[in-house]
């Protein structure tokens, strides 16, 4: 197994509406006060130890940030590469319309800096899972393809395979190394392959809307005694010291019609917290969770958790519009113009360290029994 900083633990559709800006009523407290008290024990980041805020007084400005701005094997037919353009941002061509985010090179960029930041939330390390030295590895949505050839690299003796609904990958990877343009909904046809000794999928909330299918197709492609590790975030923004928000209603608001939106297209974005009970109802044993509070700027006492927090800050800034865009004006009629003043405000408070806000990732596997 590839540790982490010290603030890892192992371990529904509303209507949709058109509002820009957020609001706060008694109702509203007491609707959050109760949806935060019925979480599951444990499962709810604030159960967890609070993160440590470093009072003194810094200058944190980055000279390469700006907070002013938002910022295969299959033959590449015209099916697949004829993108689909909205709003200034570009989208896959394959089965047009079934994923919200884009897949321009602005998106290339924000996954590449996510995956530096997975890698810092469990120590520099590519995953949890206590496995070997697998042969076959198969990598589940692998978008730039970044993890499958880290993955190519240190196995070189495995076969590593990523799909992935857009052809983004580089031209020149390890001769390990395959990509397939597919969606993964569909079946799972790898000739020469069999089953495999290690699947792995990152980030794939919002793209489906059946997970427990998902871990089904995962148990029925694995071997017996073989590994799944599921690297998901919650589609939510904390505060230890502020659980409701209060002091970031844009951000309390957005993750709200985030909620909303996404559910009305189909495909809920904020499940992370589901994804251990799907794990185990789908047979998986020695299911393991590790729980991640990623600061949104360097506003922490531990070193360590600066530096994540900086690049978290930065990649947060390009998630509001990566994430928003498509469902703020296909589901929420929004103007191009309404959402980018929203989206100008969450990024405000991203911004603000005496907010105190952070993001969660979390890392889990699971074992298919042997026999």
């Amino acid at each position: 197994m590839e540790g982490a900083p010290d603030t890892t633990q192992d371990d529904a559709a509303p209507s949709v509406r058109q509002t820009i800006g957020p609001s706060t009523t008694h109702a509203d407290e007491q609707s959050l006060a109760a949806s935060t008290a019925t979480t599951a024990v444990g499962n709810h980041p604030h159960d967890r130890a609070a993160l440590q805020i470093d009072e003194d007084d810094f200058d944190d400005y980055d000279s390469t940030y700006d907070p002013s701005i938002a910022s295969s094997s299959a033959s590449l037919t015209s099916s697949i590469t004829n993108y689909f353009y909205e709003n200034g941002r570009r989208y896959h061509a394959y089965r047009e319309g079934e994923y919200y985010l884009p897949n321009d090179e602005v998106e290339q960029d924000r996954l590449d800096l996510q995956h530096e930041i997975w890698k810092l939330c469990i120590g520099d390390a590519l995953y949890t899972a206590p496995i070997q030295d697998p042969k076959t590895v198969l990598d589940i949505g692998t978008g730039t393809g970044i993890w499958a050839i880290d993955v190519s690299e240190k196995f070189p003796s495995a076969t590593v395979i990523g799909t992935d609904l857009s052809p983004i990958q580089p031209g020149f990877v390890p001769p390990n190394t395959k990509f397939y343009v597919d969606d993964f909904e569909d079946g799972w046809d790898f000739p020469g392959i069999g089953k495999f000794d290690f699947i792995h999928w990152r980030a794939l909330s919002g793209s489906t809307g059946n997970f427990p299918k998902l871990y089904q197709q995962a148990w029925r492609e694995l071997k017996p005694g073989a590994y799944l590790e599921v690297q998901e975030y919650d589609a939510s923004i904390y505060s230890d010291d502020d659980p409701q928000l209060l002091r970031a209603p844009w951000s309390r608001s957005w993750c709200e019609k985030l909620d909303e939106a996404s559910t009305a297209f189909g495909k809920t974005l904020n499940v992370g917290r589901f994804h251990r009970q799907w794990m185990e109802d789908a047979g998986f044993i020695d299911v393991h969770e590790r729980v991640v509070k990623c600061p949104i700027g360097p506003w922490t006492r531990d070193p360590a958790l600066k530096k994540l927090g900086g690049l978290e800050r930065m990649h947060m800034n390009d998630s509001v519009e990566a994430h928003s865009m498509a469902l703020y004006t296909r589901v929420l009629n929004h103007s191009i113009d309404e959402a980018r003043v929203v989206f100008e405000m969450v990024k405000k408070e991203f911004n603000d360290r005496n907010l105190h806000l952070y993001t969660v990732y979390r890392f889990l596997y699971g074992r298919k029994p042997e026999g």
